[in-house]
This record gives C-alpha cells, sequence and structure tokens, in this order.
C-alpha cells in the first residue's frame, strides 16, 4: 500500500512539474510577443518569421512519463532542490523568442520555404526541450542548422563576387608575395576587409576611375623624379579571370604603397649617403594611402600629393621638364669661336667689351634676361660665364673659351638632369612643415653649397646673409633639422675633444705657452681628461653672439672675429659650425619673430656686449633646417647649380644608378658622437688650473646646458667620436 501511495505521490509531482513548466512556458511567450512589439521594425521580422503557438505544444504523453525517473529517485527531504528548475526554465523561452531578430538582416522581406524550414526547428526545439524530457527522435530534430545563423548579405556585386572569393583567400594566407612590410599587409587586411573583399581598382572586370587614375600617375613617375620601373603595372587586360584580376589588383595596390613611400621619404635613406645627415623621420601610413586614393575624386592627384609641398621643389621638377626638352622653346647650343673676355675699367685702362654674334644666344642660356639682343659680352655676361664655370666644377674666370662653350652645350645636359634628380631626393628628406605654424609658419634655411642662410616666414624672405661653412671631409657642416631654443650674447668657446686632442694638445708639445698668448684656460680633472675654453670677449673665436639648436653633432651657428672670409666666393672653412656674418641682424630678426612685442634691434643686441653669458631664450622655438641645395631657381626664375663641395652630389647619382631596389630604403648604421674625455698628461712647463672635480660636465652640456646627450636614433648602434665645432 506504501509503494503504492509512494508511486501516485511521485506521479502527482511530476504532473505538477510539468503544469509548472507549461505555465512558465506560456507566460514567457506571452511576455517576450508583447515586449516585441515594441517597434515598428520588430513587429514586421515578427510578422515575417513564423512563431509556435503555446497551444500547439503537445501535453505530455505516457512515454513521456515511463522515462522520468525522478519519482523514484528523489528524497521527499530535498524536494526544495527543484526550484532553481523552475528558473532555468523560464529564460529559455526569452532566448528562442529574440534569436529571429538577431539574425535577421532585411526584416521587411518575405521569407522563403526554405528559410522558414530553417528558423522554425531553432525556435520549436528548445521549447519541447523545457517543456518534457525528449524521445529518441528528439536528438535528430536537435541537430538541425538551429546554432547556424543566417548570414548577413553581401554588399559586393554579383559580378565581382568571384574576384572578391579570390582576394579574401589570397589575403587571408598569401599577403606575403605582394606585400614585404608588415604594416602594409595589415593595412590590406583591414582596408579588404572592411568592404567584403571587394575589388577597388575593378567593377566587372572593367576599371575604375581610380585605378586609371592611379596608372596614370606612375606611368608619369619620372616628372617628379623618381623611376617608373619601380612601380610595375600589371596588365588589367589579360585578366579574364577572377584569379587574375585579384592578382592584378594587390600587384597595384603594391606599386602604390611603393610610389607613396618613396615620394614622401626618398628612393635612398640619407643614412645610405653619409653619416652627417639626420632628418626627422615622416613615413607614409598604409591605412591612409588606401583610404585617401580609393576615395578621391581624382586618384592621380591624391597619390601625387605625397611629394614634397615645397616651392623650391615644385620649381625644381618644372625645370627637370625644361631639360629633358619637355619644356618651352628650343635647345640653344653655343657655336665655336674665338675666346672673349671682359676687362673692367681701371684707373689708366678704360672698360673693354668686345662683341660676338654668340653673345645673344649666351644670354639665353644663361638666363639673363636684361638686354637679350645685345652682341656685347660686358660685365653682366662675364659675370654669368663665371658663375656657371663655378658651378660646373672649371676655374672661374669668366672668360668664354671652348672648355667653357662645351660645357655650356648638350654635353653638360645629362649631368644636370642628374643633378637635379638628387637635389629632388633630397627635397624628400626634410619636414613636410619647415617651419612652426605658430610663429607664421617662421624657420631658417641655410644652404651648405651656396653658403647663405635665409629667415622665412609666412612663405616670404625674411632677412639672408652669408655663412662660412664647414671645411670638406671631417669636417663637413651635417645636414639636419632642429629647433633653435635660444641665443647667448657674449658666449664662452668651450673647445670641443676633436679640436683639444688633435690640435691644441699637439701644440703644446712645441711651444708650452700658445694657450696663454691665445687667450685659453686649459682646465686638468682629477681623473687627466682635459678642458680647454677661451672667455667672452671681442677676441673670442665665437665672436659676440651664439645661436643654439641642441644637436647629436654638437654644430651651432655663430659671430666670428674674422670676417675677411665672407668676401670670397666658396666659403668652406669652419670645422663644422656655420659663422653668421651680420650676427646682430639676424638676432634681432629671430628675436622678433619669437617674441614681436620686445621689438628687438641690432643696437639693443650690441648693448647687451660685455663679459657675461646673456642666453635670450624663445618662448617658442624656432626650426633650423640645413640643406644642400646644389641645384635651385633663384628669385629670377633661373636654374642656379652650385659646386658639389662635400661630394654629396656623386655619391647619391652613383647609389641610384648601382643600386639595390628598395634595400636603399634601409637606415644604415654609423658611429655616434662621443661626448668623453680620454685622460692625458701635459707636458711640462704647461700650466692647467686643477678642476678639483672627477671629470666635469661633459661637452655637450657646457655646450647646450642639457643634463645628459640626444638619445641616438632608433636601430643605430653607439659610435665612435665625432665632433663638429667653429
Amino acid at each position: 500500500m506504501r509503494d503504492c501511495l509512494n508511486h501516485r505521490a511521485g506521479f502527482d509531482r511530476v504532473l505538477m512539474t510539468v503544469a509548472a513548466t507549461f505555465l512558465t512556458v506560456s507566460a514567457s511567450s506571452a511576455l517576450a510577443q508583447d515586449q516585441a512589439r515594441s517597434s515598428a521594425a520588430e513587429l514586421a521580422i515578427e510578422a515575417a518569421i513564423p512563431r509556435p503557438e503555446p497551444a500547439n505544444v503537445p501535453p505530455p504523453t505516457a512515454s513521456d512519463i515511463k522515462l522520468d525517473t525522478t519519482a523514484t529517485v528523489v528524497d521527499p527531504a530535498k524536494e526544495p532542490a527543484r526550484e532553481p528548475l523552475k528558473a532555468e526554465s523560464a529564460p529559455a523561452p526569452d532566448k528562442v523568442e529574440t534569436k529571429p531578430s538577431d539574425i535577421a538582416t532585411t526584416p521587411a522581406a518575405e521569407p522563403t520555404k526554405s528559410e522558414t524550414a530553417k528558423t522554425e526547428p531553432a525556435k520549436i526545439e528548445p521549447a519541447k526541450a523545457d517543456t518534457a524530457p525528449p524521445t529518441q527522435a528528439a536528438p535528430a530534430a536537435a541537430a538541425a542548422p538551429a546554432s547556424e545563423p543566417v548570414k548577413a548579405a553581401s554588399n559586393v556585386p554579383a559580378a565581382d563576387q568571384p574576384v572578391a572569393d579570390k582576394l579574401k583567400d589570397i589575403i587571408g594566407t598569401k599577403t606575403a608575395r605582394y606585400f614585404d612590410r608588415k604594416n602594409e599587409r595589415a593595412a590590406i587586411e583591414k582596408f579588404y576587409g572592411a568592404r567584403d573583399f571587394a575589388p577597388v581598382w575593378t567593377q566587372g572586370g572593367s576599371l575604375t576611375a581610380a585605378a586609371k587614375g592611379v596608372i596614370a600617375r606612375l606611368k608619369d613617375a619620372a616628372s617628379d623624379g623618381l623611376n617608373p620601373a619601380d612601380y610595375p603595372l600589371p596588365d588589367f587586360a589579360a585578366a579574364t579571370t577572377p584569379d587574375a584580376l585579384a592578382d592584378a589588383e594587390l600587384k597595384l595596390t603594391a606599386s602604390m604603397f611603393d610610389y607613396a613611400r618613396q615620394a614622401q621619404s626618398g628612393r635612398m635613406h640619407w643614412s645610405q649617403v653619409s653619416g652627417d645627415i639626420l632628418y626627422p623621420e615622416h613615413p607614409v601610413d598604409p591605412n591612409e594611402v588606401l583610404a585617401k586614393v580609393a576615395t578621391a575624386a581624382d586618384a592621380s592627384a591624391a597619390l601625387e600629393s605625397y611629394n614634397p609641398p615645397q616651392k623650391l621643389y615644385k620649381e625644381l621638377k618644372a625645370k627637370l621638364a625644361e631639360l629633358r626638352g619637355q619644356g618651352n622653346g628650343p635647345v640653344i647650343e653655343i657655336a665655336d669661336g674665338p675666346t672673349l673676355k671682359y676687362t673692367p675699367a681701371r684707373k689708366k685702362q678704360a672698360e673693354i667689351v668686345v662683341e660676338d654674334s654668340r653673345v645673344p644666344q649666351l644670354r639665353v642660356k644663361l638666363g639673363i634676361a636684361e638686354n637679350a639682343s645685345d652682341t656685347r659680352y660686358d660685365a653682366a655676361v662675364a659675370e654669368a660665364v663665371r658663375k656657371f664655370q663655378n658651378s660646373a666644377e672649371l676655374k672661374a674666370t669668366g672668360i668664354l673659351d671652348d672648355k667653357t662653350v662645351k660645357a655650356i652645350n648638350t654635353p653638360k645636359r645629362d649631368k644636370q638632369i642628374d643633378v637635379v634628380l638628387v637635389n629632388m631626393e633630397r627635397w624628400r628628406w626634410l619636414p613636410r612643415d619647415l617651419g612652426v605654424p605658430s610663429l607664421g609658419d617662421a624657420y631658417v634655411i641655410l644652404n651648405i653649397p651656396d653658403y647663405t642662410l635665409k629667415v622665412m616666414q609666412r612663405g616670404q624672405q625674411v632677412w639672408t646673409t652669408r655663412v662660412v661653412t664647414g671645411k670638406p671631409g671631417t669636417h663637413a657642416t651635417p645636414l639636419l633639422t632642429e629647433t633653435m631654443k635660444y641665443i647667448t650674447v657674449n658666449p664662452t668657446w668651450n673647445v670641443p675633444p676633436s679640436i683639444v686632442y688633435n690640435e691644441y694638445l699637439p701644440a703644446l708639445q712645441q711651444d708650452p705657452t700658445v694657450l696663454q698668448r691665445m687667450g685659453l684656460k686649459l682646465e686638468q680633472n682629477r681623473d687627466g681628461s682635459v678642458h680647454i675654453s677661451q672667455p667672452p670677449g671681442e677676441a673670442n673665436a665665437l665672436g659676440r653672439i651664439r645661436f643654439n639648436f641642441p644637436n647629436k653633432f654638437l654644430v651651432y651657428q655663430h659671430d666670428t672675429p674674422d670676417k675677411n672670409l665672407f668676401a670670397r666666393d666658396e666659403r668652406a672653412f669652419s670645422h663644422g659650425c656655420m659663422r653668421v656674418q651680420n650676427p646682430d641682424q639676424y638676432a634681432s630678426v629671430l628675436l622678433n619673430i619669437a617674441m614681436p612685442n620686445e621689438k628687438y634691434t641690432p643696437e639693443r643686441i650690441r648693448s647687451m656686449y660685455g663679459k657675461s653669458e646673456i642666453d635670450l631664450k624663445f618662448p617658442t622655438p624656432i626650426p633650423v633646417n640645413i640643406t644642400y641645395q646644389t641645384a635651385f631657381v633663384d628669385d629670377g626664375g633661373k636654374l642656379q647649380f652650385r659646386k658639389d663641395v662635400y661630394g654629396r652630389d656623386a655619391t647619391m647619382i652613383n647609389i641610384l644608378k648601382n643600386g639595390r631596389g628598395k634595400d636603399l630604403e634601409n637606415v644604415v648604421a654609423h658611429s655616434q658622437p662621443s661626448y668623453s674625455r680620454p685622460a692625458t698628461t701635459l707636458p711640462n712647463g704647461v700650466l692647467a688650473a686643477n678642476n678639483g672635480g672627477s671629470s666635469g660636465p661633459n661637452f655637450f652640456e657646457r655646450l647646450f646646458g642639457a643634463p645628459t646627450p640626444p638619445p641616438a636614433p632608433i636601430g643605430r648602434r653607439p659610435q665612435q667620436q665625432r665632433v663638429f665645432t667653429r
């Protein structure tokens, strides 16, 4: 009897559980339906996708009850443990009801029969699982594709889908075949992935306007001073299969990347040329290139914009076209003839001017606009000939002889093209913004081969002066971009270690009093190192003013007591620093740019001259760009050439003609300057002050006051001693 009662009680509990579950499912389903009607879009989804009614859920059967063994194994004492089961069963209908809205991509569309068949199992089967234990047929129904969401509709046109599929396959596994740079591969994956791998250069197998623009730019790369052979073009006309179109797509993108990168940063890295060059890196972002060019109204112009924006670069580009015979007017050759010489007037001799029928052609060839038809070989023509001879590395006499005529004519043309090309290349190394916007784009630019310095603001020349630069060889003035932070009036000359150990200490061996007679102070530190300095004053080697833009080469601009060198045409005489002809004017110009309310004048600057150092700090540093322009267009529109005093042109021409492709873009490690000073033994009879410290500040600290030297560029090894000055 007790067993019967136990079985009856178990049966009653099963029925109660089933009923409770059924009511929970029905209530949850109704609640979910009410919630689903909260928006028009969701009502559309509900109308489009069939939904089971709670009344259609079958009641439990005898077979269902037979499979449930809970009545015989559960102890009544553990009955409360069933409460969590109710809580677990309730969320299931919510999950089922929201799944259609999660996967629907076109709510207003009427579902097809096949779509209805796929979605119904996903909604019905979980309800069965919650309402009753499964039968043997239930697992088969549960195995239906209920867990696979419906794929979103592709945005790729049907005609381009095969190409997109091929691009997806290549980009997923084989991009290294096309792009050897990691950042380019990442950009490709991101860009094409965002557009479902649809091609950007073709539509339906035909070239897009963007593709035509890119191809036109790459074909015309020579006009930008680049080599079109470095940017191979795929044959889209022969690409008739999805495989071929996908291959051509990525090849054109790779060539576009190469052009943008080299147009902006150069075909060769500046470290390939010399260790005396340091410009800030400005690499292109492949993501930006793709987005900019692919969406531009004019893809050719968008790609061309990666070339330097400076006026001097664009003027060189125009002159390059003229040199190649693409400019206006015929090529002019000067005929052979007698030697022409101009003799200026002297005290007891009148001016001697000869006439020759070739002179008008000579005037045109040398860019003399005045008196274009004049046949006289006068002072203006002789001066133009002298300047040409100097730029062509001939003896600058101003006399038109056979050698000069030959140099002026076409055999020199190819070399001029090469010189223009390497000058365009050097412009790519410079920052895109030479100045500082907050000061009206003000900056200083110094041209070593022209021995001139200019202060620029708002695109106009504010002031200019002559300079003396470093001697060729180990004392060459470095090429760099830094910021001038302050001016020192009455500077102390801290003699750099290179001069101390290579020049002054050997001189002490011959004459122990030489430094005293030169007004130099000798100090020896406790560690045996030596420091030599010259106190401020009129005879100081730096003159009265020093212009400071801290840099690893330890160079700066300064005044000088030796003014006679500024009268020479070639002025490469220093140890690396740059001597300025009119430093008081230079200082007042810079200070008025940095602090316009202070109203500095040259007279005010000179009033500060004395024996104590005075630092005038700029609230906003002014950029200083040291350049090497052997070819440039002057204010009159004439292409000027200057002597390759440091041999930079020759080195670069050789590299470009015998280069190693993209390897030229790699950084070459060079030895870095050392600011240490070795211990030394002074000759007998030499008087030296005892510093008392172990070694004192290093040379960089003495010069610029920084606590530590500037960090070496990334990827460079520690370097050997290399110091410049004066």
